[in-house]
Formats: C-alpha cells, structure tokens, sequence
C-alpha cells in the first residue's frame, strides 16, 4: 500500500469518525429535545384531569385546556375492568396498551413510546391510587407520527450526508496526496533511471520551495549521488588499469617466460651427455659414502647446475601457469565472447578422464558411470570446456593426498552433470561462497598446496558462459562434490540411460 493512500485513509477515518460522533450528537439532542417538548404538553394536559375515587369522569365537562384535538386520553379502572377514551381514540378504534397494576412502571409517573392502531403516540402514565394500592391508570398521549417521520428523515440524511462528505473527502485527499507527494515520485523515477542506466552524472532534479522537506531530500541525495560517482570513477579507473596491466603484463612475459623454458630445455640438452657419463657416474659411485663437499669440483658444479635448471624449470612452468590464468580472466574482464559448437559431452569427458590418468597425483582415480552423457549434446567451446573439467580433476587431486577421486555424469531434466568427488581434505562449508573468488585459499591447509587460486574463478567464467551452473557439497576431513551442470540443446532419445 503506498504512502499516498495510506495517508488518505487515514485522513477519511479521522474524519469519518468526527462525523460520525458529530452526527450521533446532532441526532441525541434533537431527539432529546423533540420528544421532551411532547413529553412536557402531555404532563401538563394530564395534569389538569382531576378524577375521584369512583374513577367515572365525564369528558364532556373537561377543562377547555385539555380539549386538544392531538391529545388522546384514557382511564382504566382496573376494579371494573373498564376503559373510558376520549371520542378521537373511540372513533378511531384505537386503545392505548396499558400495564398490568402490578407492574414496576407504576411505581411512578413515567413515559411511553408505544404504538396503538398502527400510530405511534407518546404516552404520559399517571397511576391512581387508594389505600388499596394501585385501582386504575391515567393516560394521556400525543400523536407522534411527525416527530418520528422528521427524526428518521434526519437520520437518514446525516448518515448519506456523511458517506457523501468521506466519499469526496477521500478523492479530494487522494488527489492533494497524489499532489503533494508528486515530488518524491519524481525522486523516485529519477532513482530508477540513475539506478538503471551507466549514467552516474545524472542528478535528482529539484521542485518547489528550497527549503522544504522535499528540496533537502533532493539535496541530501544529489549530495550522496555526487560522492558516488567521483568514488566509482576512481575505482573504475583503477579497475581499468589493473586490467590493461594484467592483460598487457600477462601478454608481455609469455614471450620470456617461453624464452626461459626454450633455453633451460636446451641447458638441460647440453648438460645430460656429462651427466649421463661413465666417468660422472664413477665418481659419484666412488664418493657415495662421502659428504657432497669431498666430490670433485667438477662434479658439484655439475650436480647443483642440474639442480638450478630442475628449479628454474618448475618455475618457469608455474609462471607459464599463472599468465595463461591471468590471460583467462583478462579475457573475461574485457568481455570475451566464446565460439561455441554443438559437442557430444559424452566425448569431451572421455577425453578428460583419459588424459586426467596421466596427471600428477598420489589418489586413485576412478572413472564412474558416463552413460548419462549418451546422446547429450551441448554447445560449447571444446577447449574451454575441456579446461573447465581439468581445473576441477587437478583441484581434487591437489588436496586429496591419500584416497580417491571420482569423476561420473548424471542427468536431470534438460542438464548433464558431471561430478567430480573426491575424499580430500574437504573444507569448512562457512568457505564455499568464497572460493570462486580470485586468489582466495579456503585455509591454511590449502594454503601449504602449490596453485594459483584462480582455477576456481577461470571455472566459474567458464560455466557462466555456457550458462551453466555448480553445486558445491563439502564436509572437513571427508572431502568435497563438484556438480557441473550444463544446459542440453540436442538428445538422442535412442540411447538409454
């Protein structure tokens, strides 16, 4: 419910409820008054009937002042069982009710409103008494009808009057609300369009007053807008440089990097002939039993060259790595838009899983059910996609040291999923939102294993872009589940899982 209509309603109840209380109010005191103006006329014309004990009284000898054509008299003698009326009730058939001489209203003089002959009258009772107690009843009473025709026609017309006045009370509100809070829809629209678009100069325009409620809003807000932009400007431009020197920095050192591996490669060339000699190998047969300073000059420098070259070599290797990863997410960073084919998932796993055997690794690899892949097609980038399931097999054997690793497929509806479980380490679930983040180790455990930390990210780039998805079920100490699922495009439905 918007701020507008509640503000409406709460207004048209407000003022409903005045309405009503001044109405009920207008209503009691007219009535109030009405029917005591009755009430006193009938008290006075009864009060000019004086009836003896016998209780016979000839009407024809009545006061000239209570011989009012809209006053209706009766007496009943409750001894005789008799009624004596005035001649308008006789010759209208009309008698009063009365009650019975033992009932609580005639303990004292009092009012009613009854109805007799289908007239409504108000009716003035004066009980007559003896020692005996109470032997008959005075009544006097006047036509009402007027009065209660006026006091409904004034009902009536406060309560329409009042559903007119709230019904065009709530337009008139819903419009002065729509009026008045125009401005904070306009710094709405004006949100949306800043929130929307790459536009961050775009500012909230401002209307009416300066100093209003709604011009310092307007202000408060371009204020913070203003900050924004100069704060996301400043990142941008950090964020485009740092891409335009991964990019160019990853681009610049493939070149020597591969210049370094050419190189050890031809090192370790020249260096394998002297190495692999048979004097070489005397010698060391000689020395074996000695301390590696007692060798031969010659031989030292030999060994801890081969040594030097070994590491420079791993690490040149690692390095090749590392730019080949960051020239991955200087791809994603700057847009890359990958080629895909049409692909039989199923040949693409095998693959995988074949070449996975020839991995460095110290777990068993296990090659589950790939069925579920029969007659899949997927469109992908080959490479890419071959990329992604080798960052996931190298993953689970860098952190399963003892145990196993698993690599199997499953389908559910239209997506293929290939599992790779192992029984590793595992991780903390607390980390799982984390590890597609760029250089990020789970903990320190990971932290001792050689990588990266940018498999994961380069993963997850890849399956954004065959728009896919992971699921990611972890326990510590008992290892973690990969679910890479991939949207299927063709099915042969001539295969059976």
């Amino acid at each position: 419910m918007s701020i507008r209509l509640k503000l409406t309603l709460w207004y048209s109840v407000v003022l409903a409820a005045t309405l009503v209380a001044f109405g009920v109010a207008i209503y009691l005191f007219v009535n109030f008054n009405t029917y005591k103006e009755m009430k006193d006329r009938v008290r006075v014309q009864a009060s000019q009937i004086r009836i003896g004990s016998t209780l016979d009284y000839d009407f024809r000898v009545m006061p000239t002042s209570a011989l009012d054509e809209e006053m209706f008299i009766q007496i009943v003698n409750y001894k005789k069982g008799s009624i004596q009326s005035t001649s308008n009730l006789i010759e209208n058939d009309i008698m009063i009710p009365y009650p019975k001489p033992t009932s609580p209203d005639l303990r004292k003089d009092n009012y009613a409103h009854v109805i007799a002959g289908n007239y409504p009258f108000i009716v003035y009772q004066h009980a007559i008494r003896d020692k005996t107690g109470v032997i008959g009843l005075l009544q006097v009473a006047a036509f009402s009808g007027r009065e209660d025709k006026f006091l409904d026609e004034l009902r009536n017309t406060l309560i329409f009057s009042l559903i007119v006045v709230v019904l065009i009370a709530f337009t008139i509100g819903l419009f002065l609300a729509r009026q008045a809070l125009r401005p904070i829809e306009n710094v709405i629209r004006a949100s949306d369009l800043i929130q929307h678009g790459s536009d961050l100069s775009m500012r909230i325009p401002r209307e009416g007053p300066p100093n209003d409620e709604m011009g310092r809003l307007a202000d408060t807000l371009n204020g913070m807008l203003g900050r924004i932009e100069t704060t996301y400007n400043e990142l941008d431009d950090a964020y485009k440089a740092q891409r335009r020197f991964v990019s160019d920095a990853s681009h610049e050192l493939r070149t020597p990097l591969t210049t370094i591996r050419g190189n050890i490669e031809l090192l370790e060339k020249m260096w394998l002939p002297l190495l692999e000699s048979p004097q070489y190998q005397e010698q060391l047969d000689q020395n074996s039993s000695l301390s590696s300073h007692t060798l031969s000059k010659q031989a030292q420098q030999a060994q801890f060259t081969r040594e030097a070259m070994q590491d420079i070599a791993g690490e040149a290797k690692r390095m090749s790595g590392l730019v080949n990863d960051l020239l991955s997410l200087a791809r994603a960073d700057a847009g890359y838009e990958m080629e895909k084919t049409p692909q039989q998932l199923v040949t693409l796993v095998e693959d995988v899983a074949r070449r996975a055997q020839l991995l460095p690794r110290t777990a068993e690899w296990i090659i589950g059910d790939l069925s579920a892949l029969e007659g899949v097609q997927v469109n992908a980038h080959a490479d890419f996609l071959r990329q992604l399931f080798f960052i996931f097999v190298e993953n689970a054997f860098k952190y399963t040291p003892n145990g196993s690793v698993e690599m199997r497929a499953i389908r559910s509806a239209n997506q293929a999923g290939i599992v790779i479980k192992d029984t590793g380490i595992g991780m903390n679930n607390d980390e799982i939102p984390h590890i597609f983040e760029r250089f990020y180790r789970a903990d320190e455990s990971r932290g001792q294993t050689s990588g990266t930390g940018l498999g994961l990210s380069i993963a997850k780039w890849i399956i954004d872009e065959h728009e896919g998805s992971v699921e990611v079920s972890t326990r510590e100490g008992e290892g973690t589940t990969f679910i890479v699922w991939l949207p299927i495009t063709f099915l042969d439905n001539s295969y059976q899982v």
